[in-house]
């Protein structure tokens, strides 16, 4: 699918809706170093330390199978609105506020309904809460495990507790991967965007999948890190992911969008694309 991208939307905030007027600047986003909420870094240690390759593989098995739930977009987006995301230094609000902020921004630039649509549903993975899974297992940053672990990963230190750290098969640059593998076949940590990708492929277009898919991993689409195991696909899905990430990361803000009055714009548009009920 082509799509000529709105310049201001592929590198920086882009023409954001009304209520964005006034948001800090690029640079005052995914600050680790001026850490303001204590949870953030707390949720990396526990993130780091437990993200082995036998558990996202054992979590990849196990969710796959899509087998937890029946229930539609709208109810997870109720679930949604009793969760803040520990892992996340911009922002301390409910996540349909984020979920509504990033699609507004994007709807505003005249981007394609399929693409306000992933903006809108892109977070709906963390509903992984609702299945018992603790933060460090749903939100945060991605990565590949089964290979050594970057230094552009955020708090790279904190992967001295992880057992796969002290086996030197998992520590090579490889690891258990082929060179050019492609991302296909790269085991990311297990989180939302892994999860709402087994729960939507059969329902988006693949650019919406690889920007539910990818837009956590910030190490590889935006870092640059692990492109020795990508392949030319994957030039593309990252194209997406990266223009998704601009609409994801500095739509965020302390002003509520009015979900009253948006809430029959994306009632209509979720039924376009959804049925009533999915498999989660």
């Amino acid at each position: 699918m082509s799509l000529e991208l709105h310049p201001s939307g592929a590198a920086g905030r882009g023409n954001p809706a009304p209520f964005l007027d006034g948001v800090k600047n690029a640079d005052g986003f995914r600050d680790y170093a001026t850490e303001s909420r204590a949870s953030v870094k707390e949720l990396y240690r526990l993130n780091h330390a437990n993200q082995t390759l036998d558990f996202v593989l054992a979590k990849k098995a196990e969710y796959g199978k899509l087998d937890k739930a029946e229930m539609g977009i709208w109810e997870a987006m109720d679930f949604l609105n009793n969760l803040v995301d520990d892992s996340d230094p911009d922002l301390a609000l409910p996540q349909i506020v984020h979920a509504l902020q990033t699609a507004e921004a994007i709807r505003q630039d005249g981007h394609p309904r399929w693409f306000v649509l992933a903006g809108f549903i892109h977070d709906l993975g963390k509903v992984l809460c609702l299945h018992g899974e603790p933060q460090w297992a749903v939100v945060g940053d991605t990565f590949p495990v089964g290979c050594a672990y970057s230094d552009k990963i955020v708090y790279p230190e904190l992967f001295i507790d992880n057992p796969d750290y002290n086996n030197p098969a998992l520590q090579t640059p490889n690891g258990i991967y082929a060179e050019g593998c492609g991302l296909d076949n790269v085991h990311l940590s297990w989180g939302h965007d892994e999860y709402l990708y087994m729960v939507t492929k059969d329902y988006l277009p693949q650019e919406a999948l690889w920007m539910i898919r990818y837009h956590s991993c910030y190490p590889i689409h935006r870092e640059g890190a692990y492109a020795h195991l990508l392949n030319e696909r994957d030039e593309e899905a990252l194209r997406w992911a990266r223009a998704f990430n601009p609409y994801d990361l500095y739509s965020k803000c302390e002003v509520e969008p009015n979900l009253a009055e948006l809430k029959p714009y994306y009632e209509d548009l979720v039924a376009e694309f959804f049925p009533a009920k999915i498999r989660w």
